[in-house]
């Protein structure tokens, strides 16, 4: 077991359990990977329980039609799957492949400072999501510095972000400030 040798930042979380799968002790897991498929490439997964993180290996998985099916090693009976709901599976970051030029992980982008052509501070990144059909959105929340303390939502496309700079910090968008 792992338990909290681990700093929370040195983890990237990539899904989480949502409840049990059978009586065998299989639990169904929500990916955040793309595809969904990619979280069974970790085959040790470290899962958030009870404030601490514990490791777990992957003994065997299925893909479902709205997610995963996992087995863990050790977990052997429904009540034991239970437990586990809404838990949050991570990994080491260092685990992680090195993104493609041009490419980022969602969590380098969060707490970035977002700026539009114009130089407007428009806030930072509070997170990033997927709203369906392949389309990404950026939601910033103002910050000191900040235009005005309105919540934008984004949409994350090359038409609209420019440039992402994670030496300074900042994302370049073309983006009104009155929208």
């Amino acid at each position: 077991m792992l338990a909290q040798q681990v700093a929370d930042q040195d983890i990237t979380i990539l899904g989480k359990i949502t409840t049990a799968f059978g009586i065998k002790g299989w639990v169904k897991v929500y990916s955040y990977t793309d595809p969904m498929t990619n979280i069974l490439e970790y085959r040790n997964w470290l899962l958030h329980i009870d404030g601490q993180w514990q490791s777990f290996r992957v003994a065997d998985s299925r893909a479902q039609t709205k997610g995963l099916a996992v087995s863990l090693e050790g977990i052997t009976d429904r009540d034991q799957a239970l437990a586990l709901r809404q838990v949050e599976i991570g990994v080491l970051t260092s685990e992680l492949p090195e993104p493609e030029e041009d490419e980022y992980y969602w969590f380098q982008l969060e707490g970035l400072k977002v700026v539009t052509t114009g130089g407007v501070l428009l806030g930072q990144v509070k997170e990033l999501f997927d709203s369906g059909g392949g389309n990404q959105v950026i939601t910033v929340k103002a910050c000191e510095g900040s235009v005005d303390k309105r919540e934008r939502m984004i949409p994350y496309a090359e038409t609209i972000v420019l440039e992402v700079d994670l030496d300074s910090g900042e994302i370049q968008v073309d983006w009104d400030p009155d929208f």
